[in-house]
């Protein structure tokens, strides 16, 4: 008999990682479970973005767990009321106990041999150790933690000024009076330049290429009405599927008729900036709506800001840095104090870790994407990553649900591991995303393919990927399921003492 520290071995205690333990003790309270977390606190990306106006893109009511309602009045929350919510999450079903804090995951290796993984770990002092593992569930996002993506920028040297990437924002960061430039036109650029304008004397956004940007209210007073006449669980559930199929409807229309689409957004920001505002050269992107994601900005903060002269918006490439800011293409010169570059993420795969099955690394651009959960021919092996064009935590809680039935379907029959087998790697691929963000584009190849056919296809779609993995069948006849005894082991999953 092989022993192992933990049944699962969930890595990351972020929303995704705290989303999965709770899961694990609902539907597989037989299951024991770790959670290694390579932070000092619990929150994820909720807890290591500290840049001003932090908050999400997408509402909380598809944001949040499937279990847990959202019970605030803001829909498009801030960044601390998030971490508060997973902290709170975390506390309602005593999940902290289970957290080992400050500590890396390096490598895994899967033993054919004893059905069980090897994790190679590393605490803050750079002590390793190793623990085994039946199950490993990665939770720890899509991006590095360590280091965010930034460009080297020509004649940057000569700039005396500061530059700060919103990545690790500095605490007593003062910009009181400051004329920042922020250098991007994602979800955090258009954050930071409301956000900011409280105390800066002057805010511009430097973008190379537009984004479209739809703004929503904060508030969804539909939804608060309804949590006044009905249980908190109901209005939630109700509010939840109302948000995800318009979504899916929006998605589909404007994949359907795209010019129509562009019309109809860029006629929005039209009615926001009035006509006079240069919508075309700086809200009218090259590609079309979905190919990349939306932006959405609550309470049109950021045409507010723009339209109060406190900020502005340029659409530019960088020539040169000064010592003293910025020199356009078009010979623009941009004054700047500060400088920060929301430039973007670092992608990886496998949350950084060096994954290999009996001493063989695997390189995840060689694997398949299967039913947006597992990755062809690696054993007992589960990644979480949410949608394109939706929630983050949509997939996240199905992806959890999917695993608990794996487990107890294993638990049942006796089986040690279930490896989605691919027999001869396709001809025909597609990349992990259908998506042209410069951020996916940089490091697609070091993420598993899709196929044109299930169950190696990745849907973008909630529905779809409802009914495929909370009721779809497990033993689909591509995971191939090795007992224990096969493997001259024990029984696979042990009981939590």
């Amino acid at each position: 008999m092989t022993h192992t520290d933990t049944d699962v071995l969930i890595i990351g205690a972020g929303l995704s990682g705290i989303g999965a333990a709770v899961h694990l003790q609902k539907k597989s309270p037989g299951i024991g479970y770790q959670i290694f977390e390579q932070r000092s606190a619990i929150g994820g990306t909720w807890d290591l973005f500290r840049y001003p106006g932090i908050r999400s893109d997408s509402d909380m009511h598809t944001l949040g767990y499937n279990f847990k309602p959202w019970t605030e009045a803001k829909a498009i929350a801030d960044g601390p009321s998030i971490r508060n919510y997973v902290q709170e999450t975390a506390d309602e079903y005593v999940i902290t106990p289970h957290i080992r804090f400050n500590t890396t995951i390096i490598a895994a290796d899967w033993s054919s041999e004893d059905q069980s993984w090897r994790v190679t770990h590393e605490d803050q002092f750079g002590n390793r150790e190793v623990t085994t593992c039946r199950f490993l569930f990665m939770c720890g996002g899509y991006y590095r933690y360590d280091q965010g993506y930034r460009p080297d920028f020509p004649g940057e040297d000569a700039f005396k000024g500061e530059f700060i990437h919103p990545q690790h924002w500095p605490e007593d960061l003062d910009y009181s009076g400051k004329k920042v430039v922020i250098i991007g036109s994602g979800a955090t650029a258009m954050t930071l330049v409301p956000a900011m304008t409280d105390k800066a004397a002057h805010v511009t956004m430097l973008q190379r290429s537009p984004t479209y940007v739809v703004s929503r209210p904060a508030v969804d007073k539909f939804a608060n009405f309804l949590r006044k006449i009905l249980p908190d669980s109901w209005a939630y559930g109700f509010i939840r599927w109302r948000n995800v199929l318009l979504q899916q409807f929006f998605f589909k229309q404007t994949r359907a008729n795209p010019d129509k689409a562009r019309e109809r957004l860029t006629s929005m920001v039209r009615e926001e900036l009035g006509p006079d505002f240069p919508i075309d050269t700086h809200f009218n992107p090259a590609y079309n709506p979905w190919e990349q994601r939306l932006c959405l900005v609550p309470d049109s903060d950021l045409f507010t800001a723009l339209k109060s002269g406190k900020a502005s918006i340029e659409t530019d490439h960088i020539d040169t840095f000064t010592e003293t800011g910025i020199k356009l293409k078009s010979g623009k010169i941009l004054d700047a104090d500060i400088v920060v570059t929301a430039t973007g993420l670092q992608l990886q795969f496998f949350n950084g870790v060096e994954v290999s099955v009996d001493g063989e690394r695997k390189d995840p651009g060689r694997l398949l994407n299967y039913k947006g959960v597992m990755v062809s021919n690696v054993p007992n092996l589960a990644c979480t990553f949410g949608y394109t064009n939706a929630s983050w935590t949509l997939k996240a809680d199905l992806t959890s649900e999917y695993v608990c039935r794996l487990l107890n379907y294993m638990d049942r029959h006796g089986y040690a591991s279930a490896m989605p087998k691919l027999d001869h790697y396709p001809n025909q691929t597609e990349p992990f995303v259908d998506f042209s963000s410069g951020y996916f584009q940089r490091v697609m190849d070091q993420f598993p393919r899709q196929h044109t056919e299930k169950p190696w296809k990745l849907n973008q779609n909630y529905s779809a990927d409802l009914m495929n993995l909370r009721f779809g069948k497990v033993d689909d006849g591509v995971l191939a399921f090795t007992r224990a005894e096969e493997a001259g082991q024990a029984p696979a999953l042990q009981a939590a003492e």
